[in-house]
């Protein structure tokens, strides 16, 4: 009888222990399922440089200076054009292949003369559509190597594209596209927004 009573006491006090132990790796393996979840809320490099928009301020921008950031691991270039650049993308649309970006290398809202939001801001992808390549800013009128057309653009030196101020591909050369125009929009004035294309999309 006492045996009996010790084996149902041992096999009770086991039950118990087992139950416990399982609650507790529940526990813990619920924590673990949880945390990765807690974790991805927050905004990280790892995120930005996954896609999220990256928010830059232009207010320190002057008229012909570039200015370069990251968004998804690319270099995007953010232009502020002179008058005297701009009147250039005019004379220039002969000799280019693709003048009215017909092809979807931008947003609809920058798919204009200047491809951009701002006519004096460009916003635009550092790489080369032939392969990758970046880009050398050639804002300078310089016919003696880069041709009589040249008007001051973007130039490919390791195969000789050539794009002007708009990045807008020449005729005749490697790059088959225009330059890729990332969705931007204007938070203020001197804020710009890579990434997204409205407020709310942010």
């Amino acid at each position: 009888m006492a045996d009996s009573f010790s084996i149902s006491s041992k096999m009770s006090g086991r039950r118990k222990f087992l139950v416990a132990a399982t609650s507790v790796a529940g526990g813990v393996a619920g924590v673990a399922i949880a945390t990765p979840f807690v974790l991805s809320m927050m905004p990280s490099e790892r995120a930005k440089a996954a896609g999220a928009p990256v928010e830059v301020d232009i207010s320190r921008l002057e008229p012909g200076m570039l200015l370069m950031v990251e968004w998804r691991g690319r270099v995007v270039w953010i232009l502020d054009r002179t008058p005297q650049m701009l009147a250039t993308l005019e004379k220039l649309e002969p000799q280019l292949a693709d003048p009215n970006s017909d092809k979807e290398q931008q947003p609809e809202y920058a798919k204009n003369r200047t491809r951009s939001i701002k006519p004096e801001i460009l916003v635009i992808e550092g790489l080369c559509t032939h392969l990758g390549c970046s880009p050398v800013f050639r804002k300078d009128v310089a016919p003696e190597d880069l041709g009589p057309d040249w008007l001051g653009g973007f130039f490919c030196p390791c195969h000789g594209s050539k794009f002007d101020l708009a990045g807008r591909v020449y005729k005749s050369v490697p790059a088959p596209t225009n330059m890729v125009v990332p969705p931007h929009v204007y938070l203020s004035d001197n804020v710009l927004l890579i990434g997204a294309e409205s407020k709310e999309s942010a």
